[in-house]
């Protein structure tokens, strides 16, 4: 773990550290925690490293690295090996840091104090050692930072700006990895030649100060390998999908799905008939507000073109009234929905599945929408396009629904695992040129999906209110049942063609009596979790529902038949999706694993809650983890 103040460059710093451990072969999953401020609160980086691709994080690490005081107080019951700290920092008390919130600080000093010891960091140190058992690595941030200043012949202010790589340089060097990975990474990541040297000479200096203490092999790297974090890895999807209008307004974390984009907009196709290589464009376009958003992403739709926009859920809630438009009129609109902490403003950089029933039912009346859930980086890149092909084909709004903790995590996987060859585009009904100077736009058909001609190919009504076929506005009874009716079937239509067993994925043992039902990121963590529990006699089946909107109603009571334990884990109060599974097949969760604090699920809290369960016969579980 890798922590320091909010623009200290601990995200830079993971990176940088990741892809030198990646480069000599490693797997990394990390997950990034910050406060919703621009600089100077608390903020921290929890890397796994793995020789296969981990999935998730745990609380307990092997090493803590901190950058400032803050850290160490925050961090230092969750370090299991080694604790590497500036010593500087060691006379400063839990009451002296200011950033820290009050009911932290005193637990902190409580803490200490119980245990008989001061509440300085030295103290935290003593406990470290004496209680524990921590190996603890001090190291004189300043005088490095002096000897950096000296040899790049800079001022001692510019070369502050490499205390963070002090620290993950020595993190690196108690691995016994080849240091020269580590200082490629850094050339990759500072552009600037003066912070390239800084930072250089910095990390050569820190590798000096400490001795290898893992020796890690070196892995064979063979492979061409990517680092995807979720908001990318869903960007990545829509491109590949053949996006070519985006609109958004800026929320955390949405925005950097369609920052990225907006780097990307120049896309190359090939002509399937001639080969010929084509040049096009994805339009970008940052709306004045939500609703504005969405309506441009549904207009953009009705051109023909794939239109999509992406939110989170204050944006969501102020879309609600497009997505409605969208619904009578029956547009292919994607909204990427990255669910983070609520109600109001409420955590807008922390995790949560707390969304999950708003984005069921949001809008008034009722009218088909397609939802489906990401629960790792490969699944929201294919995910991104599968959304886009559903609108098209079902003509109806389709929601994707990825929680904070997936937005802001990231992995380093091997490029063939995201399966690029495999993207398939599909577009339904779509008429290019009509033979009719007026198309039946909302035709009665027997599947309920009408012939789609974008705007311009012949002359097309769209209207809010209910429509006869043409889309004139029209409110006879029987034309209003037959239209109902016919928006509806297509949610029916799509639930006889879309197999049940691409709705939900199914790991472990499918003939234990334990079933474990989930959605999104608390999948990884869950995942390692049944590993571990292997050995220990304890072997369920977890089954990840994939999709939300049509449910996979039969072939989930058909594998939850005869259970003796069906425990539902997610990161909400209530268990939505177990509500979800009630209302579909009537069967109800026997326990609950739930958390709701802001932060991600871990695979060694997940694992305990798991045990609890099973052995101690505990109906529901509460997770805490993470500061």
């Amino acid at each position: 773990m890798i922590g320091g103040a909010q623009g200290s460059g601990v995200d830079t710093s993971a990176n940088i550290f990741g892809n030198a451990v990646a480069a000599s072969g490693y797997y990394i999953y990390g997950n990034r925690e910050y406060y919703s401020n621009i600089k100077g609160r608390h903020s921290y980086f929890n890397l796994t490293i793995s020789d296969k691709p981990p999935r998730s994080i745990a609380q307990q690490v092997e090493i803590l690295t901190s950058f400032d005081a803050e850290t160490i107080f925050q961090h230092f019951n969750e370090v299991k090996d080694v604790l590497i700290y500036s010593t500087e920092v060691e006379s400063t008390k839990a009451e002296q840091v200011q950033s820290m919130e009050p009911e932290i600080t005193e637990h902190v000093v409580k803490f200490l104090k119980e245990k008989g010891y001061g509440t300085t960091v030295k103290d935290v140190i003593n406990y470290l050692k004496k209680e524990k058992g921590i190996k603890v690595i001090p190291i004189d941030y300043m005088e490095i930072l002096k000897k950096v200043a000296d040899q790049a012949k800079v001022q001692l202010s510019v070369a502050d700006r490499a205390r963070n790589t002090i620290a993950i340089a020595a993190s690196y060097k108690l691995l016994g990895l080849k240091e020269q990975y580590l200082l490629n990474s850094i050339t990759r990541t500072f552009r600037q030649e003066v912070f390239a040297k800084i930072n250089t000479i910095a990390a050569q200096l820190a590798m000096q100060a400490v001795q290898p203490m893992y020796n890690l092999p070196e892995l064979p790297n063979n492979e061409d390998k990517i680092n995807l974090d979720g908001n990318t890895a869903a960007a990545i999807g829509k491109i590949y999908g053949g996006l070519r209008f985006q609109s958004y307004y800026p929320i955390t974390p949405a925005s950097d799905e369609s920052v990225f984009i907006e780097a990307h907009q120049t896309v190359f196709t090939v002509d399937p008939k001639t080969g010929e290589k084509r040049k096009s464009t994805i339009v970008v376009v940052q709306a004045e507000d939500e609703l504005a958003a969405i309506n441009m992403a549904s207009g953009a739709a009705l051109t023909g073109v794939r239109a999509a926009t992406a939110t989170s859920g204050p944006g969501f809630s102020l879309m609600v009234e497009g997505m409605g438009w969208a619904g009578m009129n029956e547009v292919p609109v994607v909204i990427t929905y990255y669910i983070r902490g609520g109600p109001s403003t409420g955590q807008p950089t922390r995790t949560s599945q707390a969304d999950l029933m708003f984005a069921l039912n949001a809008g008034h009346g009722e009218f088909p929408r397609i939802v489906i859930a990401s629960g790792d980086h490969v699944e929201a890149f294919h995910d991104g396009t599968w959304a886009l092909n559903l609108a098209q084909k079902y003509q109806t709004p389709v929601i994707h629904l990825v929680d904070k903790a997936l937005a802001n995590s990231y992995s380093i996987i091997p490029k063939k695992q995201l399966g690029m060859e495999n993207i398939r585009i599909e577009k339904g009904k779509i008429v290019i040129n009509s033979s009719t100077p007026e198309l039946k736009r909302f035709e009665i058909t027997e599947d309920g999906i009408s012939p789609f001609a974008p705007l311009g190919a012949t002359r097309i009504h769209y209207t809010g209110d209910e429509h006869d076929e043409y889309g004139f506005i029209a409110e006879a009874s029987e034309n209003r049942e037959k239209m109902y009716e016919k928006r509806i079937k297509k949610l029916f239509t799509a639930d006889k063609e879309i197999p049940e067993e691409t709705r939900l994925n199914i790991f472990g043992n499918t003939d234990s009596k334990i079933a474990i039902i989930t959605w999104g990121s608390p999948k990884g963590a869950i995942l390692d979790a049944m590993e571990e529990l292997e050995s220990e006699g304890i072997k369920p089946m977890l089954i990840q529902i994939r999709m939300f909107s049509p449910f996979p109603k039969n072939l989930m009571k058909k594998l939850l038949s005869g259970r003796e334990f069906i425990i539902d884990v997610e990161s909400n109060y209530f268990g939505q999706a177990g509500e979800v599974l009630k209302l579909n097949t009537g069967i109800e969760p026997t326990h609950h694993i739930l958390k709701w604090n802001g932060r991600p699920m871990m695979r060694d809290e997940v694992k305990e809650a798991i045990k609890a369960v099973v052995q101690k016969g505990e109906r529901k579980v509460v997770l805490h983890g993470g500061a």
